[in-house]
């Protein structure tokens, strides 16, 4: 197999076991570990006797931390990155280092595994494969509104702290009108939950349910009837318009939520 001199590598998000078998391998064989939590991550390493030493790698020092690294490299040394849980640089540190370490052309790889995102949308049925990942959402409520309704056709995957989560349902309720919304909680846990309803109906479940742990969300996106004839018909008007397939895909799914293949189809 391939050495590289850095890793990126994914940690369960809750249940130890999903942990692939060549994240230890690398883990154990790496020279060092940096983790977001030194605490955190040496709970993972000794549950599987990994005994590589672990330096501190997080949001407030990860630009002092750079030219570390480089040293570390430049010695031979082979590093892996770890974030608290789940996949690095999904919302945790790590892109500042990865940028810099390519300009160093360092030879850099990623592994498979956990992520809380792919997890999520997996246990959920959705009309298409595309969504907009808006990670975790700004504070303010214009800035939740602006996402919202940038975003209307599309379905809508973040992630929030328990203490935000009703204050955000809220918001994302007045601003499009109740719409049909999914939280899950505490993936791969004993507890784990996911909740898929009305925006109305879910800040209710909530009122009565302790909420605990990281939270993966989202907005499903506004839908628009329109029946087929009328599909066609905008379709036929648009190819005279000398518009591709692939041009009034994009524009009726926009406009309308349909599937773009759906779309691309009826098209050619």
């Amino acid at each position: 197999m391939k050495e590289y001199d850095f890793y990126i590598v994914p940690t369960p998000i809750g249940n130890l076991k999903d942990i692939t078998l060549r994240a230890i391998e690398i883990l154990k064989q790496v020279d060092i570990i940096a983790c977001e939590d030194m605490r955190v991550t040496q709970k993972l390493l000794n549950h599987f006797e990994i005994k590589t030493k672990c330096i501190s790698y997080h949001k407030f020092n990860e630009k002092e931390r750079l030219n570390k690294f480089v040293e570390l490299l430049n010695e031979g040394k082979k590093i892996a990155l770890v974030s608290d849980a789940g996949t690095p640089l999904f919302c945790d540190p790590g892109s500042i280092l990865v940028e810099e370490l390519r300009k160093h052309n360092f030879s850099i790889t990623a592994l498979a595994g956990a992520n809380a995102v792919a997890t999520f949308l997996s246990q959920n049925a959705r009309e298409g494969e595309d969504f907009y990942f808006a990670g975790f959402l700004p504070k303010s409520k214009s800035q939740i509104e602006e996402i919202l309704n940038q975003y209307k056709s599309t379905n809508i995957v973040f992630y929030e702290s328990p203490n935000r989560l009703q204050n955000t349902l809220e918001i994302i309720k007045d601003c499009r009108n109740n719409p049909k919304v999914s939280v899950g909680r505490e993936l791969t846990k004993v507890f784990e939950e996911i909740v898929t309803d009305s925006a109305e109906n879910v800040i209710d479940h909530f009122k009565t349910n302790v909420l605990k742990g990281e939270i993966v969300a989202m907005v499903y996106a506004d839908t628009i009837n329109i029946s087929e004839a009328n599909l066609n018909e905008k379709i036929e008007k648009l190819k005279k318009k000398n518009f591709s397939a692939k041009d009034i895909s994009i524009i009726l799914s926009e406009l309308f939520n349909v599937s773009k293949n759906e779309v691309y189809k009826k098209a050619l």
